[in-house]
This record gives structure tokens, sequence and C-alpha cells, in this order.
């Protein structure tokens, strides 16, 4: 089973999909898709809070340069387990920063790198052997990134998002701390 719950920072999806996690005889793991910067300490102390929240749970941190990367841990899974992507939004800004200085030297190509990037991760999900539950951000709500950098980013998450969606036997949108199934409160779009 695939599901995905995306929404607004802060709105209650990692608390959501922990609680989905703990859901029935699954064994669970936390797969932390962020790279810490170790000169960073105010994401330390969040990295340590996200660590309190979820008790004998077991972490895995994916690394997209050294390893294991996301489609490895992917492959790697078991039936009866679940593993919990934290977050789509963060893969995909390491996938955007392994470009180096592509998007400044031709932002076409940086496009179509970070799309292929991202379309990688599409078919480790035809052959999960494990339950999946992918936390996204939802991050074209507002206003138009003023960056080409964040405007490339935002795009790709929107698209990367979606592929998710449409392959998910659940999709749910997460704001204020209650959760909404779209598949039940709306209708799937092509494109």
């Amino acid at each position: 089973m695939i599901v995905l719950i995306t929404g607004p920072v802060r709105s209650g999806k990692s608390a959501f999909a922990l609680e989905l996690a703990r859901e029935g005889e699954r064994v669970a793991f936390y797969i932390a898709t962020y790279e810490a910067d170790p000169h960073d300490p105010e994401m330390a102390r969040r990295i340590e809070r996200h660590r309190a929240a979820r008790p004998g749970m077991a972490t895995i941190e994916t690394n997209e340069r050294t390893g294991p990367t996301l489609v490895e841990t992917l492959a790697a899974a078991k039936p009866g387990e679940v593993l919990v992507i934290d977050s789509l939004g963060t893969w995909l800004s390491a996938q955007l920063l392994a470009l180096g200085d592509l998007p400044e030297r031709d932002p076409v190509a940086a496009a179509a790198e970070l799309e292929r990037r991202a379309a990688a991760l599409l078919p480790a999900l035809e052959s999960l052997a494990a339950d999946v539950i992918f936390v996204s951000e939802e991050a074209g709500w507002g206003v138009v990134p003023p960056t080409a950098l964040g405007r490339l980013f935002r795009d790709q998450l929107g698209r990367t998002n979606a592929s998710i969606a449409q392959r998910a036997d659940q999709a749910l949108l997460v704001v204020a701390g209650f959760a909404i199934d779209l598949a039940a409160a709306g209708r799937r779009v092509s494109g």
C-alpha cells in the first residue's frame, strides 16, 4: 500500500504519518531524507525533536551522495514493514543541491535533470514489498518564488506529489491538524 500525506508546514503531516504507521502489526521504520548540516544548530534541535516524537521506531537516514539512497531503501524494504518517508520535499531539495550551479548556468537543462532524478523514484514504487507512507509539502500555494531555483523546486515538487498521488492507494491532505481524504473529497484530474 502507498499513502501520500501532503499539506502545508506544521499542519500535522508527520504526526499523522507516524500514527498510521503504528496501526496494525507491521514493523515501522522512519526514513529521514534530510542530510543534516553539522553547522546548523537550529536544524539539529529540530531533528532531535523529531526523534523524540518516534520512540522505539528505527530510523534510516538516507543520503543521496553516500547511500543508502531513498530508492535503495525502498528496494530493500520487506513484506510486513511500513516505511514513513519524511519528506519528499527534503529529498527533492537534496536532488536539486546535487545539480550544483547547473540551475544558474542552464535553467532548462537543470529542470530536465531534476525531473529525471524525481522520475527515478517512480519505478521503485512498482515493486514495493513494504507499505510506504510518503510525507510531502505543498509548496505552490503561495506567491511565485522570486528566484529561478525556488520556482524550479516548487514546480518539480508539485509534479512529484501528483505522480505519487496517482500511484497511491490513498492520498490525504493535512491542514491545521485535520486529514482530508482527497479521493473521497474530490476526483482525480489528468495531466
